[in-house]
């Protein structure tokens, strides 16, 4: 025997007595026992429902799939030209923990001139992705036994750090208000331990967005009371009708921005995030980023100030694409015979599937099986979105057209039934 098959064997003889029980895994080699612990707390989160259900249909080559939230246009040509001036200039190492100080400044610059925000270059940190700017904001603000408050139906992502901060997710009905929160749906949900309110607008599953009028009010219910509000704007530049509002500008010193370029700028990959907040927290969050990524990639950040200067105006010809898609979905549906919400920004739209009288997971499996259509479940965003299917129209037309032409004949095959 060799000494690979050698080291094999006893690979597996160590691995073999192996077991999992709760939050504990036992090795055996023997009679000897090795006990390893993990937090309980990651083991009762789960993986995006989102992903749940790409990861289930991707494989598919008959499938139309209309489930990420990925945009399908290219990144702009002189942001992936930044970044091979990046490469050639060797601009490939550490940066300033916070990120380099003429990409905040013109970060600082970019919030300013599209929505009236102020802040200096000490007030921002560049982050890798919008989903570490909330990442690092809640592990700086929660504590054990406090609350954040969700409009529901929402984005997987907030709950499972919440809970990992040992807080608690309480989630307020939005279905009945056109899937907007209001200062009055609000108020009965505040207590002595909310810490946190989220506002996740433009949204993500349903396309809603909050007026001024409606930011003014939740602002003033808030103001003076030790609670803090997490706007998430990454899609604000996708706002189809008047302009992205941000509350921010109303209650500055208990706000913090999250934003970003995957959306605006068809920059995912980049892995670029922003977080906005007052000068004496950001100190602290920068505590939290830099022991969790030291900052964000080098070559990223050069990119990303080319999408600030130069492309700072590069998602008005996607968003008139995108609007131009929404219509055309959302008439569609309409013309199918589906209750849906008109939706003002980002890329999603969520019809009710009610009428269908099918849970959301089993409507759209079924809708996978037979007609090679994926959607996402509403399930997937928290139990306020039993009852729908978010549908990403983040796709080309031709896409769409046979996406939607897919979904009309099973659902005209359904009712013949």
């Amino acid at each position: 025997m060799n000494v690979f098959c050698k080291l094999v064997c006893k690979t597996f003889t160590f691995f073999i007595g192996s077991c999992k029980m709760n939050n504990i895994i036992i090795f055996q080699k023997g009679v000897q026992q090795m006990k390893l612990s993990i937090n309980p707390r990651v083991q009762e989160i789960e993986i995006s429902g989102i992903r749940k259900f790409f990861n289930l249909v991707a494989n598919d080559p008959n499938m139309i799939s209309l489930t990420i939230g990925q945009p399908d246009f290219p990144t702009p040509h002189h942001i992936k030209e930044a970044t091979k001036q990046a490469l050639d200039e060797n601009f490939t190492t550490y940066t300033h923990n916070a990120g380099f100080p003429e990409l905040r400044k013109a970060a600082c610059r970019f919030v300013q001139t599209k929505y009236d925000l102020h802040y200096n270059e000490d007030e921002v940190i560049v982050t890798v992705g919008a989903s570490e700017a909330i990442d690092v904001a809640f592990r700086t603000i929660l504590e054990e036994g406090t609350e954040v408050i969700l409009p529901a139906p929402v984005y997987p992502g907030y709950e499972p750090i919440i809970k990992l901060c040992g807080a608690k997710p309480v989630y307020v009905d939005t279905r009945q208000n056109g899937f907007r929160l209001s200062a009055e749906l609000l108020k009965p949900f505040i207590n002595e331990k909310t810490r946190c309110i989220v506002l996740p607008y433009p949204s993500n599953p349903t396309g809603a967005t909050l007026s001024e009028e409606e930011l003014k009010e939740i602002a003033l219910l808030l103001q003076h009371k030790p609670i803090w509000v997490l706007s998430d704007e990454i899609y604000s530049e996708l706002v189809f009708t008047g302009t992205h509002q941000s509350i921010a500008k109303w209650l500055r010193e208990q706000t913090i921005v999250v934003n970003g370029l995957s959306k605006s700028h068809s920059m995912t990959g980049f892995r670029i995030g922003f977080v906005f907040a007052p000068a004496w927290l950001s100190k602290e969050m920068l505590k939290v980023h830099q022991y969790n990524v030291s900052c964000s990639a080098s070559i990223s950040q050069k990119a990303a100030l080319a999408a600030l200067t130069t492309g700072m105006n590069d998602a008005a010809e996607m968003k008139k694409e995108y609007k131009q898609r929404m219509n055309y979905v959302y008439e569609r549906l309409i013309d199918i015979g589906f209750e849906v919400e008109k939706p003002n920004g980002a890329f999603y739209i969520f019809p009710s599937i009610r009428p269908f009288h099918e849970s959301s997971f089993a409507f759209a499996l079924q809708l996978a099986k037979e007609a090679k259509v994926a959607v996402v479940p509403g399930s997937a965003f928290s139990s306020y979105g039993e009852g729908y299917i978010r549908i990403s129209y983040a796709y080309s037309l031709d896409t769409l057209k046979e996406g939607l032409d897919r979904l009309e004949r099973y659902i005209k095959k359904g009712v013949a039934h």
